[in-house]
């Protein structure tokens, strides 16, 4: 059981989802479940299981069997409803009005160019992939209070000369 509310679907998402993210948040709802206790279930990190139930990844076979396991949904359901490649992008406006996600657009909007000027001095002209890319999100506390730590892991994909 968790001890903190689990995060379920928010109704006004539905239209722009696929359809296996209602069937996935209702068994996580269900089973009463968080991203963490998935993700250690299914091996892979929270946020890639999170990107999963938001049609934002692709799940392998293993994922989809591993799924269907620890949520109870039958795997020829999840098999149909998680085929083929994600239409990622598309679940919010630009810029964001969610509070939390507009608060990490903020980041990139005031900080954006001090990245990328760090980033040009120590690898040169390029940018970091978002594909070849992992993150990962944790919880730090310490006496002024509890702390997000959000690492953002990309391969660096230097410009080429044509």
């Amino acid at each position: 059981m968790a001890s903190k509310p689990i995060v379920t679907l928010d109704s006004s998402l539905v239209h722009r989802l696929p359809e296996s993210s209602p069937t996935l948040f209702e068994a996580k709802k269900r089973k009463n479940l968080t991203f963490e206790a998935i993700a250690k279930e299914v091996g892979r990190d929270e946020v890639a299981v999170a990107a999963l139930f938001y049609g934002q990844a692709q799940a392998s076979p293993d994922d989809i069997k591993k799924l269907s396991q620890v949520l109870d949904v039958p795997a020829e359901r999840l098999e149909s409803q998680l085929a083929g490649i994600p239409d990622r992008g598309r679940t919010m406006d630009m810029p964001p009005r969610e509070p939390l996600i507009y608060r990490l657009y903020e980041i990139v909007q005031n900080y954006g160019y001090a990245y990328k000027a760090v980033l040009n001095e120590k690898f040169g002209d390029g940018i970091m992939s978002a594909i070849s890319f992992s993150t990962k999100v944790e919880k730090e506390t310490d006496e002024k209070g509890d702390w997000a730590v959000i690492t953002l892991r990309g391969k660096w994909l230097p410009y080429s000369r044509f």
